[in-house]
């Protein structure tokens, strides 16, 4: 298992990683950021895993870097503000789909965790916030560059730039969060969510994972069409492709012996 400052539990397919520092509002410190490390290993080398939900204990998602961290940045020592990065950017290089179940604010590196994922479900509660305009402190861990890929360039420069922040409605409005969730229920739709792949195999999921991703920076549609066609080709020699056309063209003449 992870350890106590990242939680692992399975439902499925489903692998949860529950950060699980409430007292510092999950503030990335070097062990939670070790943990988060470890359980992406862990999940990434069971093959029952087709993805993994990430979420927060008690009231906060992810506060972000600890206030000593930014103390040593300011005294010349910025190596604790780069190992910050791994925490996130862990979630972002990871092979499987996911799913960020913002339980309430995600701020500064906590904001750079929920844009690693590839979904984002929000709690009512939930508050995006960069906050680095606010510290006099640039963005960093690509911060800029996810935000405006996720809510475009005008609204990622009021993030910013002039420090604006969005509740769980904005979010949704803007496009950052794909829905919105009672108080408490956030988990438990990105677990529904994220079971829908329980049918897929492995690798079926990781390549279109992977198709997904690079369709944001593949340079034209010519190369995009050579990619998908040929990792489209590979699905139709699979197994389950036969079976699911099988069961089509089965439900298709009972519909016509009707």
């Amino acid at each position: 298992m992870a350890g106590d400052s990242v939680l692992v539990s399975r439902h499925g397919g489903v692998a949860v990683l529950t950060l699980n520092e409430p007292k510092s509002r999950n503030a990335m410190s070097p062990a939670l950021v070790a943990a988060v490390a470890r359980a992406f290993d862990e999940v990434e080398a069971d093959d029952s895993v087709r993805c993994v939900v990430l979420t927060g204990a008690g009231t906060a998602f992810c506060a972000g870097a600890r206030m000593d961290t930014l103390r040593e940045a300011a005294d010349g020592d910025f190596a604790a503000v780069t190992r910050v990065y791994n925490g996130f950017l862990r979630v972002y290089r990871s092979p499987l789909p996911t799913i960020a179940a913002i339980n309430g604010p995600a701020v500064g590196a906590g904001f750079n965790l929920a844009l690693a994922c590839d979904i984002r479900l929000a709690d009512r509660n939930a508050v995006f916030e960069s906050r680095f305009s606010s510290l006099h402190i640039h963005p960093g861990g690509g911060h800029a560059w996810l935000l405006a890929r996720a809510v475009g360039q005008q609204q990622a420069t009021l993030a910013c730039l002039f420090d604006g922040q969005w509740d769980a409605q904005a979010a949704r409005d803007v496009g950052l969060v794909a829905d919105i969730y009672p108080e408490g229920q956030v988990l438990a739709a990105a677990v529904e969510l994220g079971r829908r792949l329980d049918g897929h195999t492995a690798t079926f999921v990781r390549r279109l994972v992977a198709t997904l991703r690079r369709s944001l920076v593949v340079a034209d549609h010519a190369q995009a069409l050579a990619e998908e066609t040929a990792d489209q080709q590979w699905s139709t020699t699979q197994p389950e492709f036969r079976a699911g056309f099988a069961r089509i063209e089965a439900r298709i003449a009972g519909n016509v012996n009707r």
